[in-house]
């Protein structure tokens, strides 16, 4: 407890009802979730998802305080700590990217997010954990080694965004943000029983953000409740000049997608199943996940939803093993980032590769290494690119056929993977994860908690839409967890006295 206020699983609206109220200050806050940091990720089970913590955060937190009392609540985060993932540029604040190539970056200006953040009254409490440009599904860097997931610290939060991922779930800070280019959002959300949205490319700005594929790549966030994840897709979403994909922004019209916060969001809705995505139900490792993913639609189905069992998309693999770009185009986009920026020793991945200053795990890297220079020159490079195209086709064409709203399927089709597997049982190009569909064709999709298995881990349940379709993704997001009751936090992180 903070003075009679308990921080464990706060929501931005409880806080800020207590704020207002006096029940508690953003320093008191702050200063809850760093001695929440220092007990559970610095020490105790050592969850080690915080890379940097802000020095000055406790310093914006009183100012914001003092704010509150002459002015009231500035913005939709007022007061609130976030966890930042280490891939935004943030001024004045060591941004390393997860690589120890970049230890000592300190960017002179925030990644566009960052800005809104700020804007919106936030704190940028620490910055998380993820593989060396968020180049794996997994939880390890060259900078901070290995992030644990808190639910079972032998396995992997899930990747890229895995220190946000974690750090939400053992409730390290109120909300933190994540950036998906292939399930880096929805990823570590699935795996730390979490809410997570990838929206439709665009709508919110990647500027600040080292980059992969700029035609997948988008920032989201991560939070423990419907409600606060979508509160905060309301910060990040708006337009971009700087961003050459953000006339996406003018393709929508919605004021904030909170208002469509509804209890009611799955009556009316066809949800198609996509059993083709589902893992082996044989499998150890596949099988709790597809029990758990049953027993979300049958919660689906009960508040309304009419499920259409099954659905397919042709040749679904083969066209996500042939439309994945990541050596192509981060060749391009990565080694540009690294070439604008002065205080980066280093010019490209291949010169990052050459010198040994990556982790030993991350064959994307060895992949974006070994691409030639000059990958337009390839004819793969447009085959693979334009491939894309007929996949999206593919998926909007299955939409149209069946009168869908959405589709649903596990996010990973085996449960989180143990830490002693990466690596060998499982690597970047064969983990079992269906969130490439998604990213591979713009399309926005939201992970929900599925709830956990027997052996107590999480399973995320993804519902993907069609382009701009945000609004009926945030109203089943919403309507499913007024339904359930499958997060709750983890035990390896209980409440302090102090909490």
């Amino acid at each position: 407890m903070t003075d009679g206020f308990d921080i464990v699983e706060a929501t931005i609206d409880e806080i800020h009802d207590a704020m207002e109220a006096g029940d508690v200050s953003s320093e008191e806050l702050v200063n809850a979730y760093l001695d929440r940091i220092d007990a559970y990720d610095r020490n105790g089970p050592e969850i080690n998802s915080v890379i940097t913590v802000n020095d000055g955060a406790v310093d914006r937190a009183i100012e914001l305080d003092r704010t509150l009392e002459s002015e009231g609540l500035v913005g939709p985060l007022h007061g609130i700590p976030v966890l930042v993932k280490d891939q935004a540029e943030t001024e004045g604040l060591t941004t390393t990217f997860g690589s120890e190539a970049c230890s000592d970056y300190v960017p002179d200006g925030d990644a566009a997010i960052v800005t809104r953040i700020k804007d919106a009254g936030g704190v940028v409490l620490a910055k998380t954990n993820l593989p060396d440009w968020a180049s794996a599904y997994f939880g390890y860097s060259s900078e901070n080694g290995q992030t644990k997931n808190p639910y079972d610290l032998e396995r992997d939060p899930g990747g890229s965004s895995s220190g946000s991922g974690a750090g939400v779930a053992a409730n390290l800070a109120t909300i933190g943000t994540a950036e998906d280019t292939g399930g880096s959002v929805r990823v570590p959300a699935a795996n730390c029983n979490l809410f997570g949205i990838r929206v439709t490319t665009g709508l919110v700005s990647r500027v600040g953000h080292s980059p992969l594929v700029p035609r997948q790549d988008t920032p989201g966030p991560v939070a423990r409740t419907a409600t606060d994840m979508t509160r905060f897709l309301d910060v990040m979403v708006g337009y971009d000049e700087d961003d050459d994909w953000s006339g996406a922004t003018a393709q929508t019209d919605v004021d904030s997608y909170t208002d469509y916060l509804n209890a009611d969001g799955f009556e009316g809705k066809r949800i198609g199943v996509l059993r083709d995505a589902f893992g082996d139900g044989d499998d150890p490792r596949g099988a709790p996940v597809n029990d758990v993913v049953e027993s979300a639609l049958d919660v689906m189905t009960d508040a309304g939803a009419e499920l259409v069992d099954p659905v397919s998309i042709p040749d679904l693999d083969e066209q996500i093993e042939d439309t994945t770009v990541y050596g192509y185009h981060a060749t391009i986009h990565l080694n540009g980032f690294l070439e604008e920026r002065d205080d980066i020793p280093y010019d490209s991945v291949g010169e990052i590769y050459e010198a040994g200053a990556y982790h030993e795990d991350l064959d994307l890297i060895e992949a974006i290494a070994e691409t030639t220079s000059e990958p337009t020159e390839e004819l793969d490079y447009w085959r693979q690119t334009l491939g894309q195209e007929s996949l999206r086709r593919d998926v909007l064409d299955a939409f149209a056929a069946n009168d869908l709203d959405a589709m649903v399927f596990p996010d990973v089709q085996v449960t989180p993977p143990k830490i002693s597997e990466l690596g060998d049982r499982y690597t970047t190009a064969n983990y079992p994860t269906n969130t490439p569909i998604g990213a591979q064709t713009q399309c926005p999709a939201v992970s929900v908690p599925g709830g956990l298995t027997d052996g107590g881990v999480p399973v995320g349940v993804e519902l993907l839409g069609v382009p701009y379709s945000e609004p009926a993704l945030v109203e089943m997001a919403y309507a499913y967890d007024q339904a359930t009751e499958t997060r709750v936090p983890p035990e390896t992180a209980p409440p302090l006295d102090s909490d």
